[in-house]
């Protein structure tokens, strides 16, 4: 008698509840679509079978089950750099409709250090123009610290650290600039750099647009260039206007 009480009392232990079961066998789309629910199944199913037995459709399972977490990642990773580039061009076209705002050549450089700088999110913005006329004129003193007057050659020697590398319309790198020549007072805080190289056209030296960060992963060798590429595009057609 004992024994049968003890036998029914285990057999409720492992019983489901009525209206559990009843709400499973309503809506059984609901445990295929808990994969945390799914997983503890068939684990529980692969104990009952022991360890002498291969269960080959599990196994499959599981590399089915990796795979899609690859694919899951995959695709956020997509969806992120898709995000992140839209965002890059909705900032780049701001900072080029800001930069043909001015009427006035100083009004124009003013904009570059203030608007166009906030937009693009850089710490400093610089353009570099080489040029026989000498640094110390009171014309181009008069235009504040956002021009930078560079004798011929400055700018390719500047993009390549004075390598002999060919020179690329953009270059990115992390940097701790060796002297104030170009950045000024900020010179010290200065950690990564866009370098533009400009051409003017025909007959005309070449220039260089600098956006100096503070942040040492703002501008690295390996971030795409091609809104850079696009922006320095429009800056030079800007350029020809002024120099004209």
């Amino acid at each position: 008698m004992l024994s049968a009480n003890v036998k029914n009392a285990e057999q409720r232990l492992y019983m489901i509840e009525p209206d559990l079961r009843d709400r499973l066998i309503a809506q059984p789309e609901n445990i295929l679509e808990d994969r945390d629910l799914m997983a503890a199944l068939i684990g529980a199913n692969d104990r009952t079978m022991g360890s002498n037995v291969v269960d080959l459709r599990g196994v499959a399972m599981d590399r089915l089950e990796a795979r899609l977490d690859r694919l899951e990642d995959t695709h956020r990773t997509v969806i992120a750099a898709a995000y992140e580039n839209l965002a890059g061009t909705n900032q780049v076209h701001r900072a080029i409709l800001q930069m043909m705002d001015p009427l006035g050549f100083e009004d124009f450089l003013k904009t570059l250090s203030t608007e166009v700088a906030a937009t693009l999110r850089v710490d400093c913005i610089r353009l570099v123009l080489e040029s026989v006329q000498s640094a110390d004129d009171p014309a181009i003193r008069r235009l504040g610290d956002v021009l930078f007057v560079a004798e011929p050659g400055f700018t390719a020697d500047y993009m390549t650290n004075g390598r002999n590398v060919p020179l690329r319309p953009v270059t990115l790198r992390q940097t701790i600039p060796v002297s104030d020549m170009i950045y000024g007072d900020r010179s010290g805080w200065i950690r990564s750099e866009a370098l533009m190289k400009l051409d003017f056209g025909k007959g005309r030296l070449p220039g260089m647009l600098v956006l100096g960060s503070e942040d040492p992963h703002q501008f690295k060798p390996t971030h795409g260039t091609d809104l850079l590429t696009f922006f320095a595009g429009v800056f030079e057609r800007s350029m020809r206007r002024w120099l004209s």
